[in-house]
C-alpha cells in the first residue's frame, strides 16, 4: 500500500459515509414530499438520489483502489458522516433546506479530500473530489434557488 493510502482512504471513507446518508435523505425525501412542489421536487430528488448512488460506488472503489476496505454499514456511515439522518417528514421547504446544507457540507468534505490527496500527488483521489465538490455545490445552488 501506498504510503499515504490509508490517511486518504480514512477521509475518503467520510466522504463515502456522507454521501450515503445524503443518498438515503434524498430518497426518504422523494418518497415522501407532498404540496403544491411535489412534481417538481419528487422528479428532482430522484435525479439526485441517483446522482448520489453512482457516487457512492465510485467513492468506495476508490477507497478499495487505495488498499482499504470501503465502510459498508449504517453504522460506520452513522459513525463516520457529519451528515445526519432524517427520519422526520419535514415540510417540503424543510426539505430543501437540510438537503441544501447537506450538499454544501459534502463539498467541504471533497474540498478536503482533494487538498490531502493533492498534498500527496495522488492525482486519482483529487479528481474524483473535484468532481464531487463541483456536483455538491450546484446541487447545493439548485436546492436553495426553491427557496427564494
Amino acid at each position: 500500500m501506498i504510503e499515504h493510502a490509508k490517511e486518504v482512504a480514512d477521509e475518503l471513507a467520510k466522504l463515502l459515509a456522507e454521501t450515503y446518508t445524503a443518498y438515503l435523505k434524498t430518497h426518504n425525501y422523494h418518497w415522501n414530499v407532498t404540496g403544491p412542489m411535489f412534481h417538481g421536487l419528487h422528479t428532482m430528488f430522484e435525479v439526485q438520489y441517483t446522482e448520489l448512488a453512482l457516487a457512492v460506488d465510485s467513492i468506495a472503489e476508490r477507497i478499495r483502489a487505495l488498499g482499504s476496505f470501503a465502510p459498508g454499514s449504517y453504522a460506520a456511515f452513522a459513525r463516520l458522516s457529519e451528515v445526519k439522518d432524517d427520519e422526520t417528514v419535514p415540510p417540503a421547504a424543510t426539505m430543501l433546506a437540510n438537503l441544501a446544507s447537506d450538499h454544501r457540507l459534502i463539498a467541504e468534505r471533497a474540498n478536503k479530500v482533494m487538498k490531502l490527496a493533492a498534498k500527496h500527488e495522488d492525482e486519482g483521489t483529487a479528481a474524483l473530489a473535484s468532481a464531487r465538490i463541483e456536483i455538491h455545490e450546484k446541487t447545493a445552488w439548485m436546492l436553495s434557488a426553491h427557496l427564494e
